[in-house]
């Protein structure tokens, strides 16, 4: 990048990358940088990182609690669409991704930065997530991205950068695998992991105990909803952050939510990825066998279809492109009669369906019912499957 900068902001963790980055851009642009740090549920240590950044250079450390945004705009709209990347991702890296950067955006307006730059390399997904909201949202911002620009090619020049330049890291050799973890999930990748024959370490896991180190007893909680969205555990109406830590805490204790897939990035590339997402995994049961009652049978396979390009949207980083924010609106109005309980049983990696319930459901057990009844003439079945069977008739006597 050839072009002047006077002023970056930095997404900023106070992990190697980062810090040397940090030292790296006043080096390479000599520019101010503003670091920024993004809470959303990552349990990092935040003490003295404020310090660390201004011992490194920077003019100051803006820390954001996203925690109560993220779960309340990305990840209920995600359970309201029931979205999945390739059959098991619950898209918990690619939810996140989008409010960080926005909140970079806004900091980048606030304080007149004329860029901004992620710690994210040339080979992944979330380069693609952090630009494509900056443009979305500041279409004439400058991004660096360093992983793109510079010489280093791993963690053992970092370190040797920050040793040479006195930046003050802790890391002093390569981690045998790389982890991001926020309020929704933990994901795992590289290193040990991959070689895609190769079973995930036990001892790798935060969030989750395995099935067979679980509890031995099962265990039955009961998530309530409102138009789709999660409000209630047992007879406790809780917020958004205090609900989905509850339910990580349920689903955590009975090795609930773990994922091991080969997925294909939107680069290009497949990449092994191990994942825990036990609330969400949880929800994503509840909200499923709530919807079978409450919703009309066209309107729930309108949204299904919607489901999966909900799902690959957010997983390339088109979070705020036009064909998203109008999937986001018509899911939502799909959610509207979405209102009810579900009780669940939580057994060794298993989510149990128990009992559905709601104030409104389609489900009427006078018209279900295999005793006898009032409401249904089942003669009326015959000329039914007549008028469906008569294109099935005619192809049959054309074929003889």
């Amino acid at each position: 990048m050839g072009e002047k900068i006077k002023k970056v902001v930095l997404a900023y963790s106070g992990g190697l990358d980062t810090s040397v980055m940090l030292h790296w851009l006043k080096e390479r642009y000599g520019c101010e940088v503003v670091c920024y740090c993004a809470d959303v549920g990552q349990g990092e240590e935040l003490d003295g990182l404020e310090e660390k950044a201004r011992a490194t250079g920077a003019s100051k450390l803006y820390v954001e609690d996203l925690r109560q945004e993220f779960v309340s705009d990305y990840v209920w709209a995600a359970v309201k669409a029931n979205a999945v990347y390739e059959g098991v991702y619950l898209l918990g890296t690619s939810l996140a991704r989008p409010v960080i950067a926005k909140r970079q955006i806004e900091i980048a307006r606030r304080e007149g930065a004329d860029a901004v730059a992620h710690g994210a390399t040339g080979k992944g997904n979330d380069q693609v997530r952090f630009e494509l909201t900056y443009y979305a949202l500041e279409p004439d911002i400058k991004v660096v991205a360093p992983w793109r620009e510079w010489a280093f090619k791993g963690r053992s020049d970092l370190i040797a950068y920050s040793e040479r330049h006195r930046i003050p890291v802790t890391a002093t050799h390569a981690k045998p695998y790389s982890t991001d973890r926020n309020l929704m999930h933990v994901s795992y990748e590289g290193g040990i992991l991959e070689d895609p024959w190769a079973e995930p370490p036990g001892d790798i896991f935060q969030m989750t105990k395995s099935p067979e180190e679980a509890r031995a007893e099962a265990e039955y909680v009961t998530v309530g909803f409102e138009g789709g969205v999660p409000v209630s555990v047992g007879d406790e109406r809780l917020g958004a952050v205090a609900l989905l830590e509850e339910l990580n805490r349920a689903g955590g204790a009975h090795g609930i939510g773990r994922v091991d897939l080969v997925e294909n990035r939107f680069v290009g590339m497949k990449s092994r990825g191990v994942y825990e997402t036990p609330g969400v995994t949880i929800l994503q049961a509840a909200h499923r066998a709530l919807e079978s009652i409450t919703m009309d049978r066209e309107v729930l396979r309108m949204r299904d279809a919607l489901s999966l390009k909900f799902a690959e949207s957010v997983y390339y980083g088109f979070w705020f492109a036009p064909e998203t924010e109008l999937m986001r609106r018509t899911i939502d109005e799909t959610q509207r009669g979405v209102t009810g309980e579900v009780r669940l049983k939580l057994y060794r990696g298993n989510v149990i369906v128990a009992g559905r319930r709601a104030p409104r459901s389609l489900y009427n057990e006078r018209l279900a019912t295999f005793e006898a009844d009032t409401v249904y003439n089942q003669r009326d079945a015959e000329g039914f499957i007549k008028l469906n069977a008569l294109r099935l008739r005619s192809l049959a006597q054309a074929n003889k």
